[in-house]
């Protein structure tokens, strides 16, 4: 009896059985007295041999497609001979569950923005393309793991919102029964209230919505954020120190389960960060880059993607650390809900993390103040009425809070070297692409 299909990795177990494997046709070699198909699943691939004997079987073989999906049955066989793991099935029925149509819109050769546009057939081709997938699942698991063992409850905040988020810029605006909703650019405001109704520490992993015209390899206006909020924080400091331990245990766990694939398919050797990274303070990174020369008129007060790059450089080359932490942003450049140093209040208690020279988080100690928030507020020429409902979580007993939001797709290009956060995303939207 022939049993469901069995994985191609799972083939070794079966030798001298008759078995059915499921795939799609990877290659055909249509020689004058031998037929060879090479099938692939998402395990493996695994050659079927057919010496033509002008029967059904032939014809049906010869009227294969590259990608059409097929069901074959046969015997399982040792062949030193093959390539492909020494195995190979010599064929007793072949089903094609659907024939695909030629030729194929791409090939090794196509470019990324077509690719895009067949991003299914992109995926479904190239075993790197569909091992980006296994990591980032494996790396979300490693952060909720490291969360969820320290105490933090996971949320699902709400993604259509009332009024535009934080300073209200760079928001997407839909029609809502007569009247305006937004997308909501992260869940900042949602996740300091699950913070003010008692939640201790916060975990979210969900979309997020950017209605910036950036054409950069690093810009999405739609991707996936990983927030973190705690309570009860004694400084920015406790945030830090949450976010470089959550990093090193996923990693890790990606390492275990991945290292060598990953090696193999990106050329990228994958290394366990130690804790804790190494932090730099806006001003220090601003003294030693322009002693390389970067801004010299000394206009800037935030690192441009070539200052991150320097600085980044700067701290592999003394410490050996391919992380790094640049905290005290100047008030002028970070939200108003930012707390401000005690003893300099020109300066956050903020912080981004750089990994490798790209900036992959954003986090602060909050002001959970409700006076303090009025005056920062108004100091950023903000109407405080829109945000009532924000302000409202602060007036009953808010507790000292601080967060994070960190890019999924940009942590996962870095790990894998790649060029573009088009490839590390499944279905990339952008400015110019809403589809497919």
């Amino acid at each position: 009896m022939i049993q469901s299909c069995v994985r191609l990795s799972d083939l070794r177990e079966h030798i001298g059985r008759t078995v059915s494997v499921c795939g799609w046709v990877n290659t055909l070699r249509l020689q004058r007295t031998m037929q060879f198909v090479i099938v692939r699943d998402s395990t493996g691939l695994v050659q079927v041999t057919h010496r033509r004997d002008d029967g059904p079987l032939e014809a049906r073989l010869e009227a294969l497609t590259p990608e059409s999906a097929v069901k074959i049955s046969g015997r399982v066989v040792a062949a030193s001979q093959v390539k492909l793991g020494g195995l190979e099935i010599v064929p007793e029925a072949v089903e094609v569950l659907n024939p695909a149509a030629t030729p194929l819109p791409i090939d090794e050769h196509t470019g990324l923005e077509q690719r895009m546009d067949w991003r299914f057939l992109d995926v479904r081709r190239r075993p790197a393309a569909q091992l980006l997938f296994a990591v980032q699942t494996t790396l979300e698991q490693g952060m909720r793991e490291y969360a969820y063992a320290r105490g933090a409850t996971e949320m699902h905040t709400p993604k259509l919102m009332g009024t535009a988020s934080e300073s209200g810029a760079e928001v997407f605006e839909l029609g809502y029964f007569g009247r305006s909703a937004y997308l909501a650019q992260s869940p900042q405001f949602f996740k300091q209230m699950a913070i003010a109704a008692g939640i201790d520490k916060v975990i979210e992993i969900g979309p997020v919505f950017r209605a910036e015209p950036s054409f950069t390899s690093r810009h999405a206006t739609e991707f996936t954020g990983v927030d973190v909020e705690l309570a009860w924080i004694d400084g920015v400091d406790d945030v830090m120190a949450f976010e470089e331990r959550m990093l090193a245990h996923a990693i890790a766990k990606v390492a275990d389960a991945h290292a060598e694939t990953i090696a193999e398919r990106f050329g990228v050797k994958l290394t366990v960060p130690t804790t804790p990274f190494p932090r730099v303070t806006m001003a220090e990174a601003h003294e030693i880059l322009r002693k390389g020369g970067w801004d010299a008129a000394g206009g800037k007060e935030d690192l441009d993607p070539e200052g991150e790059r320097s600085i980044s450089a700067h701290i592999k080359e003394t410490t050996g650390h391919e992380f790094v932490f640049i905290t005290h942003y100047p008030v002028g450049i970070r939200p108003f809900y930012h707390m401000r140093a005690a003893e300099d209040p020109d300066v956050t208690l903020s912080f981004d993390l750089l990994w490798k020279g790209l900036e992959i988080t954003t986090g602060a100690q909050r002001e959970h103040r409700y006076d303090v928030l009025l005056k920062q507020a108004a100091e950023k020429g903000m109407r405080t009425e829109p945000m009532r409902d924000y302000l409202n979580a602060f007036r009953h007993g808010c507790p000292p809070h601080g967060g994070l939001g960190m890019g999924l797709g940009r942590v996962l290009m870095v790990m894998l070297g790649l060029d573009s956060i088009r490839e590390a995303t499944f279905l990339f939207r952008g400015p110019n692409r809403l589809t497919p």
